[in-house]
């Protein structure tokens, strides 16, 4: 199971950071990832992040402020915003799959989301 928090309200600028705390002890094993959905938008990608940490891809609008990160002896992955601005606020969810992928298709569990609201 996969449980996405840290999400809330920012002004335009400001910064937050999500959490994703997953259940099980085959957590390292799985790559991580960031999708957010907007309103009557598709679930688009965010970042994501190799088993091990060494590589991590992120999607074009989060490139330059978006940081993910993992730290797999507390089966916990982080996504570390700065600069937020309007068209940034979205459900966020995490994901694992068993590939180091940037589509939705390779993420087999999904947690429940997040809501990420900014005021401009």
């Amino acid at each position: 199971q996969l449980q996405a928090s840290g999400g809330g309200l920012v002004q335009a600028g400001g910064s937050l950071r999500l959490s994703c705390a997953a259940s099980g002890r085959t957590f390292r094993s799985y790559a991580m990832g960031w999708f957010r959905q907007a309103p009557g938008k598709e679930r688009e990608f965010v970042a994501a992040i190799s088993w091990n940490g060494e590589s991590t891809s992120y999607g074009d609008s989060a490139k330059g402020r978006f940081t993910i990160s993992r730290d797999n002896p507390k089966n916990a992955v982080y996504l570390q915003m700065i600069s937020l601005k309007p068209e940034d606020a979205a459900v966020y969810y995490c994901a694992a799959g068993l590939l180091f992928a940037t589509v939705i298709e390779r993420y087999n569990y999904w947690g429940q989301g997040t809501l990420v609201t900014v005021s401009s």
